[in-house]
């Protein structure tokens, strides 16, 4: 609650400054007034604010001009944004816990009853409007005025949800195409990258059965291109079952190791209770021999935790290496698999390029009797007028057409092998960082049995 004081230098504030917009520096301050202190505030200034968490925000006196980046409050039900400058109400639809609002100073009445209404029909679950509660009449009286327009902002929005909804989807199904290694092969991407910047070919396009050759050639590449992207598919399933089931085992070993730690501490902790009142209750003389017992309790409480935690790890590590066995195994076969392919694709290539070169051979020579047909185009009458480098044109051709589908294999074989290197040292980094501080727990906890018997002498 503001004193008279504070709410003069505030109002003294809201005529005097220029009108601003809200921003998330505004925001962040608000909510460590509002709602953080001491340590909680420290935190949240390291580690960010989670605007989702606040429950209220007051604004007043701010000098607002518009409402923005509200969209974080999704559990905010009661928002103070009186005396400021906000000419128009927008930015609140994501706001659906708002139960309390608190606007600005409406200049006519007939304003104010529409201000009113507007609101009481887009937010249904507002109760209170500047302190006013918005009983069944209102309520009636703003559907029946907004009642078109909320239907149809209802409408846009659930095809908009329709529509992200299928956005999502489908990123979700190029994303899987992208982690099974074989995006763009379920159809005629390759062929189309492999002639797309072979302009000569386009001129031999012209001469006599090339089209049909290269429809023959497409069809086929595309079949095997699909061959492949299937196999993708199913052998990202079988990795992906493995990982999970190796994430689920490792889940249960690290919670039954937790069990098993867990116990040898009560059962430590049972018996200090009553040490500690042996301790308290022995003469001067028997103090120094209970104490040094006591040490030596804490160092077997040390030993048995690390023991449990060494038995964690070498069992772990051994999970590990079986699990890199089986990723390995599997991306092994499906590279072996996919180079096969690749194999046929380069393979469709020669059959393909030897049957180009027969058709410009034949065409050399009816070129070079004068016999070629009249309406052949002049660059590739030019273009037959000189053998090698009709050849060579064809040579160069045939390599990038090679060249471009090494290059897929490569990429493929190369992300499949640094997917599954990637993945074997991010559980090897994570165990061991895991482990240390397990270690480091021990240590720390046995530190401060041995400071808290110190207390006790």
């Amino acid at each position: 609650m503001l004193s008279s004081k504070e709410t003069s230098n505030l109002s003294a504030g809201y005529h005097d400054k220029t009108p601003i917009y809200i921003d998330e520096e505004i925001l962040q301050e608000a909510v460590l007034e509002q709602g953080l202190q001491d340590q909680a505030e420290l935190i949240a200034k390291q580690e960010g604010i989670l605007f989702k968490e606040a429950p209220r925000l007051s604004l007043e006196y701010r000098n607002i001009q518009k409402i923005d980046h509200l969209w974080e409050f999704s559990a905010l039900t009661k928002l103070n944004l009186n005396n400021n400058f906000i000419k128009k109400i927008e930015g609140l639809d994501h706001l659906v816990n708002l139960t309390w609002l608190n606007g600005n100073p409406i200049p006519e009445e007939n304003n104010e009853e529409k201000y009113t209404l507007f609101l009481a029909a887009y937010f249904q679950q507002l109760k209170f409007l500047n302190n006013v509660f918005l009983n069944e009449d209102i309520r009636n009286r703003a559907s029946a005025k907004y009642n078109l327009d909320i239907e149809e902002m209802n409408q846009e929005e659930l095809h908009a949800q329709q529509a992200a909804k299928e956005k999502r989807k489908q990123e979700a199904i190029l994303q899987m195409h992208e982690d099974s290694f074989v995006e763009q092969l379920n159809g005629d991407y390759l062929y189309k990258n492999i002639i797309q910047n072979d302009t000569e070919l386009k001129k031999l396009q012209c001469l006599p059965g090339v089209d049909e050759l290269l429809e023959a050639f497409e069809q086929q590449l595309v079949d095997l291109c699909n061959q492949l992207f299937e196999v993708g598919l199913a052998e990202y399933k079988r990795r992906d079952a493995e990982v999970a089931s190796f994430f689920a085992r490792l889940d249960v070993d690290v919670t039954d190791s937790q069990s098993r730690a867990s116990k040898v501490l009560a059962d430590f902790q049972t018996e200090q209770k009553q040490r500690t009142l042996d301790l308290q209750q022995a003469a001067k003389d028997e103090k120094k021999s209970k104490m040094d017992i006591w040490l030596e309790e804490i160092n077997v409480l040390c030993y048995n935790l690390m023991t449990v935690e060494f038995q964690l790890y070498s069992y772990l590590e051994e999970t590990i290496r079986k699990f890199d066995n089986n990723i390995s195994e599997m991306t092994g076969s499906f590279s072996e698999t996919a180079q096969g392919i690749f194999v046929q694709c380069r393979e469709l290539e020669d059959s393909h390029h030897q049957k180009v070169t027969q058709i410009a051979v034949t065409t050399l020579e009816v070129v070079a009797k004068g016999e070629a047909e009249d309406d052949l185009p002049d660059d590739v009458r030019m273009l037959f007028l000189d053998k090698n480098t009709v050849m060579d044109t064809l040579a160069a051709s045939h390599d990038n057409h090679l060249q471009t589908i090494n290059d897929r294999e490569t990429q493929l074989v190369t992300r499949a092998e640094a997917w599954k290197v990637a993945l074997i040292k991010g559980i090897e980094d994570t165990e061991l960082k895991r482990n240390r501080m397990r270690i480091a727990d021990i240590h720390r906890h046995a530190d401060y049995l041995r400071e808290q018997l110190k207390k006790l002498m």
